[in-house]
């Protein structure tokens, strides 16, 4: 994909994760981020050295010069490359917002499937542990 600047690596089956990519998308009209579904072949190849459990825990953002930035910093992240997402990039810059944020996100991830569920989304094939967060 030509111009794009990161990777985001997130959990395909997770309609959380899906929309916040379609979001993000969205405020890319540059596409300057390429979204990667895990569930997909190969996609965990694109980050060898962590686990797929690893990158199911929280979304991945990968730059061109192999940074990875996980969870909240990846969306961060995202928003800065994003030119609709700038503005709320700025916000997130402010003081006391990463400890926030990183823990508003840890907790929607680690129950990100039982919020799923609440919203009338039942996952069928997240029986083993490849749909838990990380503690």
């Amino acid at each position: 994909m030509t111009g794009t600047m990161l990777t985001a690596l997130y959990d395909g089956k997770c309609v959380i994760c899906r929309s916040t990519c379609e979001t993000l998308r969205a405020l890319d009209w540059l596409r300057r981020i390429e979204f990667v579904d895990l569930h997909k072949d190969g996609a965990s190849e694109r980050c060898r050295h962590l686990s797929h459990e690893r990158l199911m825990s929280e979304i991945h953002v990968l730059d061109a010069e192999g940074r990875i930035y996980a969870g909240f910093a990846g969306t961060r992240r995202m928003l800065r490359e994003a030119p609709l997402g700038f503005p709320l990039w700025l916000l997130l810059q402010l003081p006391g917002t990463d400890a926030l944020g990183q823990r508003v996100y840890r907790f929607i991830a680690r129950h990100r499937y039982r919020i799923n569920k609440l919203l009338g989304v039942e996952l069928t094939d997240c029986a083993d542990s490849s749909c838990q967060m990380l503690r």
